[in-house]
């Protein structure tokens, strides 16, 4: 699918189209839990094809965003719950003479198959719109085989070995991309929610930078790269745009008016109603006076399309994102 067309089509439609990133949501439509949506590509599958029967106004169909499965890939141990979403249970970097010996993985451990088949299933759907698939940043997934707090510290006093790590989740990165391009997937949503943390200057150097190489490799007419950075990025935002994406999906911590006027006007961005405080545990009512406010603030901007400040978590009742739907 040609992504520029895409974009052209649903920005002609901008004030009455809504992309929120949701999948997790789906599984009640199905009577299955998260863990087995997240081991499971035919279950995650079910759970996108519930959605987009249910939601057929959605412009593309949205894929699982689960950060823990590329750290997974380089050996993190990951926790799984029935209910919530996986998480990193414990660093695998504990000094960075180690950084050296880590060795780069081919994108095939037993989940990610499964997520290549999750896609695989999403295109072979015909749904006639983009499928979007996920993956994690380059310095979020380093920060999760360092650890957060340890790789802050790090870019300071060893910005070398923070260097090497990020040239290899990089090149991880974009390998996995690639196994997923060949499913004829047409975008997809890259979180990188730890560069939230930083100041621009280490923003652009040990973030956009990394970021740039794999749009770069990845990204053409018919593959759409869209960052996500639900952190503050107010002064981050020059150093994302140079990264060449042609995407940029926001959080709900920052006000969208702030942003928009400096998203060049052939980019899309997306966001930013509160996936948890109003999305989950608000009423239709609440979502529509949000969803209403936010269309009201960014109605000057022809290139600003509303979704989640992020990915809509497990049990967010139906009727709320019905709501979600009804009011745009």
């Amino acid at each position: 699918m040609n992504m520029q067309e895409w974009k052209a089509e649903i920005l002609s439609q901008a004030q009455s189209v809504a992309f929120p990133l949701m999948t997790y949501p789906g599984l009640q439509l199905i009577d299955k839990k998260v863990i087995d949506m997240v081991t499971s590509g035919e279950i995650q599958f079910s759970c996108i094809e519930a959605l987009a029967k249910r939601y057929p106004q959605m412009p593309a169909i949205p894929m699982s965003m689960d950060l823990s499965l590329e750290a997974e890939a380089f050996g993190s141990v990951v926790t799984y719950s029935e209910n919530d979403i996986p998480t990193i249970s414990k660093r695998i970097i504990h000094d960075h003479s180690e950084i050296v010996n880590i060795s780069v993985p081919r994108p095939d451990t037993d989940r990610i198959k499964e997520f290549i088949k999750a896609a695989q299933l999403a295109v072979d759907a015909g749904f006639g719109k983009p499928v979007f698939t996920g993956c994690i940043g380059p310095y979020s997934l380093a920060g999760r085989l360092l650890d957060i707090t340890e790789i802050m510290t790090s870019i300071l006093m060893y910005p070398d070995e923070v260097h090497l790590l990020l040239q290899k989740t990089t090149e991880f990165i974009i390998s996995y991309l690639n196994e997923l391009i060949k499913t004829g997937v047409s975008g997809v949503v890259m979180a990188e929610p730890a560069a939230g943390l930083l100041a621009d200057d280490q923003c652009e150097e040990f973030s956009s930078a990394y970021i740039r190489q794999i749009v770069d490799a990845v990204q053409t007419e018919n593959f759409m790269v869209m960052l996500h950075n639900c952190g503050h990025t107010e002064t981050l935002i020059e150093s994302m745009v140079n990264t060449g994406a042609g995407a940029f999906h926001f959080g709900n911590s920052i006000d969208m008016t702030d942003i928009l006027p400096r998203i060049p006007s052939d980019r899309i961005a997306f966001g930013n109603i509160d996936p948890a405080g109003i999305i989950k545990n608000g009423t239709p009512e609440t979502i529509a006076s949000e969803v209403k406010k936010l269309r009201d603030k960014t109605k000057g901007f022809s290139n600003f399309i509303l979704s989640s400040g992020c990915d809509i978590p497990p049990g967010t009742a139906l009727e709320n994102i019905d709501a979600l739907f009804h009011c745009t």
